[in-house]
């Protein structure tokens, strides 16, 4: 996956190991809207899933991540090298 300075390529690892995603997201964009777009896209197929935003916890580099935040805030080094490819995993929680 590759990362643009404006652009991040982000995968959303749900409990069950399955994932959603990539999407091409801006640096910008807030943590809420990610959660949207979880909830838009969430497969069919499962049983049990999120039902609004406030039913879905992101975990970037072990930290739960605030609604108001903004995805290049979240950013963690030990996660994204300069300049190298990375891996941006979003884990989901459902509370």
């Amino acid at each position: 996956m590759a990362e643009s300075q404006d652009q991040l390529e982000i995968k959303f690892r749900l409990s069950d190991g399955s994932d959603i995603g990539p999407k091409s997201f801006a640096a910008a964009t807030r943590i809420a809207a990610l959660k949207e777009s979880i909830l838009a896209q969430w497969p069919k197929d499962k049983e049990y899933g999120p039902k609004t935003v406030k039913d879905v916890k992101l975990i970037n580099a072990g930290k739960i991540l605030e609604n108001n935040r903004t995805v290049g805030e979240c950013q963690s080094p030990l996660c994204n090298p300069p300049g190298g490819a990375m891996a941006l995993y979003y884990y989901v929680l459902l509370h």
